[in-house]
């Protein structure tokens, strides 16, 4: 049995603006459960074309891309894949004899959420954001068939062009909006940030709402899934988004499918 890593050991890596540890530790934790010789670091870099050139240089397989690079790395590679090019937003490279192919797998951790949950496309929607990854998550919702949607950012600019890419309305704040489904996709109640211990959308929302879906995923008990789970509201937590969009980075850089027990085991490591 060979001793991981070594010099056939394939590199994976993550470039973030604040890199976390649950990529890392759900990457290594299946590739040592399933024999893989691969290894995960993640990183940061305040020079982005010349770390997009080390990939290729010295043939990183793959690359998890997080704010705030998701929109920037558009111009650096060779290929977009249907759920990247669909959106202009990047969080997937895949690196093959130096080819850079983009991917963008939050976008299908939401669409698969969105059938698992059986969220009805004839709900109302509010969803606050209008950064890369609220592009991601408002285009699966409005590849679902959701048509009755409002964007609430309180940048005008981003929050009224992503709005009008959709075709949703957009406001800067909830105001008296009301909604069925409420989607966070901002840093409110993010552990360690300035919000941590806010809530997403205002109480009276929340609690006019049926369905709480909450992006953040560190930690996976923000206070808006708190305070929902406390009303008996449907609740989907940013925990279930990362750990598949990780799981289908995974995929792409191994071409091994995990089993449902081997993702469950790795998402607890992950997040222990």
């Amino acid at each position: 049995m060979p001793i991981f890593p070594n010099r056939e050991t394939v590199l994976c890596m993550s470039l973030a603006g604040r890199p976390g540890t649950f990529g890392v530790r759900f990457h290594n934790h299946l590739y040592e459960q399933m024999g893989l010789n691969y290894y995960y670091k993640a990183m940061t870099t305040q020079d982005l074309p010349a770390a997009i050139a080390g990939l290729r240089a010295l043939g990183v397989r793959g690359c998890g891309v997080s704010m705030p690079y998701k929109e920037a790395c558009i111009a650096l590679v060779d290929e977009m894949d249907a759920s990247a090019a669909a959106i202009q937003s990047i969080n997937t490279l895949v690196n093959t004899d130096g080819r850079l192919k983009a991917y963008n797998t939050d976008y299908l951790a939401i669409a698969q959420l969105i059938e698992h949950h059986q969220l009805d496309p004839n709900s109302s929607l509010a969803l606050r954001g209008s950064g890369g990854m609220a592009k991601a998550v408002a285009s699966a919702f409005r590849d679902a068939g959701f048509k009755r949607a409002t964007l609430i950012a309180r940048n005008e600019a981003t929050g009224r062009a992503l709005a009008e890419q959709l075709g949703y309305a957009w406001q800067a704040d909830m105001g008296d909006l009301r909604a069925d489904i409420l989607v966070n996709v901002t840093p409110i109640g993010m552990s360690g940030g300035a919000a941590a211990d806010e809530l997403a959308f205002e109480r009276a929302a929340i609690e006019a709402a049926t369905t709480l879906f909450d992006v953040v995923a560190l930690p996976a008990q923000t206070p808006m899934v708190v305070l929902g789970q406390s009303l008996g509201k449907q609740v989907i937590t940013g925990l279930e988004v990362i750990a598949i969009q990780a799981l289908e980075q995974f995929v792409l850089y191994t071409g091994v499918r995990p089993t449902d027990e081997q993702l469950r085991l790795a998402t607890e490591f992950a997040r222990s």
